[in-house]
Parts: structure tokens; sequence; C-alpha cells
């Protein structure tokens, strides 16, 4: 039998079952339909789903035309489709930043002493207090909100050669918080003795300044004074020259 008389002899058979292939995209056209049914107008589908518009066109065309939705029903809609994006994502975004963390402080591992007194100056050049040509200042004085920083800082110390009981500390915090819940935050955190805390020091609150910084987690910034420190000031400043060195730009 010759190929022309078996296709019209087979033209009105259609195929069996089995020989039916899933088209790749019935997974969308269904997702289509169903937004379709929310809604959705033509570029919506397109935009959610990452198709063409003549795509959606074709596949829900057979569909009644959804009733007109109000401004505020459009907008609620925006906002639950933008909930639904950012529960996915945010935590996509989470998880990628929590492996490049790790995989950042992989590459650090850990600090010999030569580094953390390099880390640790620079550390203080930014943070720390510094001598001005109009009021000279030959001793360390150390101030931040960051408890981690704060630590290092200490470790810093004591890579140097300074004894913790060479520490006088201090919390500044706002007047309505709870100064005495911070202090002992600090000390716990710490691990020095209450002796070595001077009283805080309290910010007058500012009724219109919107604060952030409110609640049980806050604890304000902690001051550490180090005492007798000139000859120190001095070898930080020259770790910081000597690191800095290479990056010196000379005035033209």
């Amino acid at each position: 039998m010759s190929n022309s008389t078996l296709h019209n002899a087979l033209k009105d058979t259609p195929p069996p079952d089995w020989t039916r292939r899933p088209n790749a995209k019935d997974g969308v056209r269904a997702q289509a339909r169903e937004l379709r049914t929310e809604g959705l107008a033509y570029h919506e589908i397109a935009a959610r789903l990452g198709v063409s518009k003549s795509s959606v066109s074709l596949w829900v065309r057979d569909m009644p035309t959804p009733e007109r939705l109000t401004y505020e029903q459009r907008r609620k809609r925006a906002a639950d489709g933008a909930d639904r994006y950012w529960a996915i994502e945010r935590e996509v975004r989470r998880t990628r930043r929590a492996g490049e963390v790790s995989a950042a402080a992989a590459e650090i591992g850990k600090l010999s002493d030569r580094e953390i007194l390099i880390a640790g100056a620079i550390a203080y050049w930014c943070e720390g207090a510094k001598a001005k040509p109009s009021r000279r200042l030959d001793r360390v004085v150390f101030i931040n909100s960051d408890a981690a920083l704060i630590m290092f800082f200490l470790r810093f110390l004591s890579a140097a050669g300074v004894s913790p009981d060479d520490f006088v500390l201090r919390v500044y915090i706002h007047e309505n918080a709870d100064a005495q819940a911070a202090q002992q935050y600090w000390l716990d955190l710490t691990g020095t003795r209450p002796d070595q805390f001077r009283r805080p020091v309290l910010k007058r609150h500012n009724p219109k300044t919107v604060r952030t910084n409110v609640g049980e987690r806050y604890h304000g910034c902690l001051r550490v004074d180090v005492l007798r420190s000139a000859a120190l000031y001095r070898r930080i400043e020259g770790w910081v020259a000597a690191a800095t060195a290479s990056c010196t730009v000379s005035a033209a």
C-alpha cells in the first residue's frame, strides 16, 4: 500500500492518545486562565507569567471579559501581588545574603595578633577620638553602639597589651530609655566590673524626631576610655600611618 493510499484512508481518523505529546506551555496556559478568572488584564497576565500578550490572548480569548475593577480593588490586588512576590523573594535574598556573608568570612579566617592590631587601629581611626591641631588629645577614647565592634575593640586592646583594669566605661543613651538595663547589658557583654562604669549620660529626647532605635534591643552607645593611654594613642597613630602609607595622596 502506498503512503498516499494510507493517508487517504486514515485522514478522518483521530490519532490515538499515546501519540499525543504535552505542550511545553500547557502549565503556563492553565495559569493564564486562572489569572484571567481573577480579573487580570492581558498585559498583567503577560507580565506575571513572562509571556507575550498575544499568547495570553490566544489562551483566554474564549473566556468572558471580567468586570472592570474599581481603583481600590486594583490597588488591593496590586498590593496582594507584591506581598506574594516578596514572601518568596525575601527568603531567596536572605539565603543568598547569608551565603555571601559566610563565604566572605571564610576568606578571612582566624586573625593573627598582628592583623588584629592593624584592623583595630583602622577601626579606632574611623570611630575613636583623635587629636586635632586646635585640640591636642593623646588618649584613647572609643564609642560605638555596635556590640560586635565594641568586643573587637576590647580584643584589640588586649592584643596591644592593655589590661582590662585600665578600662573606664560609660553608657550614652536617650533619657526615655532604660539606662540601668542598658548598663547591665554592656556590663554582661564586656565582662567588666560594675565599678568601672561611670554614671550614664542621658541624651535629651526630642518628640519631633522619629526614632527607630527603640525597644528592648536598644542599648545606647558604650564609651570606652583607656587610662594612661597616651603611649597607646601614639602607637595607634603609627600603625595607621604604616597601614595607609602606600595609599597616601600627595598634595599637588
